[in-house]
């Protein structure tokens, strides 16, 4: 939501925060959906913000802050200091602000949000552009029209709990010299909580109101897209729980394959290149593979083991079009381990001659 990769640290994210909501926020940006682009930026921040909320995030996705109250989120958030001199009220005591996050939502229930992963190669990482998502997820049976009983027919109340979904048995006790009312609250077993009886299940579902739906959609990869970047699909995650309720959005979280002829640091690309030790010694020219092709690289003569060697502008686009990152060459030398007779005569001759130098 925030654009920013998982372990992206606090500066980043406050920065990332104040542009966004200052892009998005009411007072300035009149287009349509602007206000709730700009709640849920602000939702983002006070997930990420807050070590706790983040770790909940982390560990169990959007399951582990589904719970929160807006004071939950918001409580412990200095805004203030955060867009002082903005221009537009971000008072909590009773501005704009205040009325976005603690008033109550209003209409059918949300459904939940749906979070896949998808693995890109580096290649798309550097270009951009439309990646195709495959996932599966429940949705309402679309014969049954999330009811759970066959076509032409309807769900009976419970008889037992009278729609409640609870049955209530009640005794007096007598405890000492008084009599207690006990009450025992259990789930119904003729309806098992549903408050609701299917006398015909409907055939396509077997009466859950639910199907598992394989969907595929196409997302569009920002140039540079870090590790971990959440991409939102509006409208795509799980049904409501509430008839008429909208359904819940679709998080893609991207990462990159691991590619064996790098490794990925943000922007930048490593590899590890093997030397034999005479090269090392006088110096020579390697052809290394790059995204882009292969690049000459210069190893100076008397070039030590773990050296590294830069290539600019060789590396990933930035994200945010801030740039583009460098290639490190890591030197790994590669010492003999089987000579020749005349190989080691070579070398006792070398020994020989660093000797008489020292």
């Amino acid at each position: 939501m925030l654009g920013v990769a998982r372990n992206a640290d606090a500066r980043a994210i406050k920065d990332a925060f104040r542009t966004l909501a200052l892009k998005y926020h009411p007072d300035r940006n009149k287009e349509a959906g602007a206000e709730e682009r700009f709640k849920q930026i602000a939702e983002a921040y006070a997930v990420l913000s807050d070590p706790k909320k983040r770790n909940e995030y982390d560990t169990r996705g959007f399951a582990g802050v589904a719970g929160f109250s807006s004071e939950d989120l918001f409580g412990g958030i200095n805004f203030e200091d955060i867009f002082g001199g903005a221009g537009f009220d971000f008072d909590l005591g009773g501005g704009l602000f205040n009325n976005f996050f603690h008033r109550r939502r209003q209409g059918p229930t949300r459904g939940d949000n749906v979070e896949v992963d998808l693995r890109i190669p580096l290649q798309r990482v550097a270009s951009g552009g439309p990646e195709q998502v495959r996932y599966s997820h429940p949705a309402s049976c679309p014969e049954c029209h999330g009811s759970g009983a066959r076509a032409g027919t309807q769900p009976r109340t419970c008889s037992a709990c009278n729609g409640s979904g609870r049955q209530v048995i009640t005794n007096r006790e007598q405890r000492g010299r008084n009599q207690v009312t006990v009450q025992q609250i259990s789930v119904c077993t003729q309806c098992h909580g549903k408050g609701q009886i299917i006398d015909q299940p409907c055939p396509r579902c077997g009466g859950r109101g639910e199907i598992a739906l394989d969907d595929e959609l196409t997302v569009t990869i920002p140039r540079g897209a870090e590790e971990g970047m959440a991409l939102r699909v509006p409208g795509h995650g799980l049904p409501s729980p509430e008839p008429g309720g909208p359904p819940g959005d679709l998080f893609v979280v991207v990462s990159s394959i691991p590619d064996h002829r790098f490794e990925r640091a943000g922007a930048d690309l490593w590899r590890t290149e093997p030397l034999p030790l005479l090269d090392a010694v006088l110096g020579r020219t390697l052809e290394v593979p790059t995204l882009e092709g292969h690049a000459s690289v210069t190893v100076p003569p008397g070039t030590q083991p773990d050296s590294v060697l830069r290539l600019r502008g060789k590396g990933l686009p930035e994200f945010g079009g801030r740039g583009t990152g460098d290639m490190f060459v890591r030197i790994s030398l590669q010492i003999p381990q089987h000579l020749t007779a005349q190989e080691k005569e070579l070398y006792l001759q070398l020994r020989a001659l660093s000797a008489e130098k020292h």
